[in-house]
């Protein structure tokens, strides 16, 4: 596939695209979230620019946190957080993404303007697979064992390659019943939800395998928990070892790279592409 269908874009997929976060919530695990007093959304659309202005290709917009032990985020109070931002940057010429689960916020989110549904559920929730289906917007699959709240108490698993590959493959299959085109689509293997270090690790070893339809994968690992696990740096630190993720995600084949330093993990990937050019 050589291009990735959102909405109005067309997104190349002849390098890997840099996905930029933007996190709408008072209690990010990596602490760029809006907590603290002052204009929210001001700061919010103040980081947006800044990711953008660094390089991003896509921004992905999130107002619940997911992070392990994180509680449900009430509808309205995740809209609220939303909305305003969306709106204020919808119209940059960037496609914007939005992280949510619940089918009223994709609805909500895609007649804003956003282009990609990130779901970290798959849309395995009631009505999510309908609200997309109904639309143009691209969608990105994530698999998750549990819940937020739960999912790293005892992540057990087989085969983890082979079990995380055959619940997205079933997604996909549930995506092309319901109308949405393989274009529209992006398979996120879920580093950190619901897995251990030893887990993400056998994915990242194996990344292809997790996409039998070979449609483009999404890798997420900035700053998470086991790039701590294996450097022993708090979250502060964690950037040399989430660059280098980022560069072992995009040999092996990922397409989109979901990162929060944007600016260095572009030169990381820029001069990856550079020697594989030659």
């Amino acid at each position: 596939m050589s291009h990735l269908h959102c909405a109005a874009y067309r997104l190349p997929l002849d390098r890997p695209l840099v996905m930029g976060i933007v996190n709408l919530t008072p209690d990010s695990f990596t602490g760029d979230g809006l907590a603290g007093g002052g204009d929210v959304v001001a700061r919010a659309i103040e980081h947006a620019r800044a990711q953008w202005e660094a390089g991003a290709d896509i921004l992905d917009l999130g107002a619940e946190s997911t992070r392990p032990g994180a509680i449900a985020t009430p509808l309205q109070e995740e809209l609220d957080r939303l909305l305003p931002v969306l709106e204020a940057i919808a119209g940059w010429g960037v496609p914007v993404s939005i992280d949510t689960y619940k089918p009223e916020v994709m609805r909500a989110a895609i007649a804003a303007g956003a282009a990609m549904i990130n779901d970290i559920c798959g849309l395995t929730r009631p009505g999510a697979l309908e609200a997309v289906a109904a639309s143009d917007v691209g969608v990105c699959l994530m698999h998750m064992q549990g819940e937020p709240g739960t999912m790293q108490v005892a992540p057990q698993y087989r085969d983890v390659v082979a079990e995380v590959g055959d619940f997205l493959a079933g997604r996909v299959d549930a995506c092309r019943a319901a109308g949405i085109a393989d274009a529209r689509i992006v398979l996120d293997p879920g580093f950190g939800f619901g897995k251990t270090l030893e887990h993400n690790l056998a994915l990242l070893r194996d990344l292809p395998a997790t996409s039998p339809e070979g449609l483009p994968i999404l890798a997420g690992m900035s700053r998470k928990t086991m790039i701590g696990q294996i450097t022993g740096r708090p979250v502060a630190e964690r950037l040399p070892g989430s660059l280098a993720a980022a560069l072992l995600a995009a040999d092996g084949g990922a397409k989109i790279i979901r990162v929060h330093d944007v600016a260095a993990t572009r030169d990381v990937l820029s001069v990856w592409q550079a020697v594989r050019q030659q």
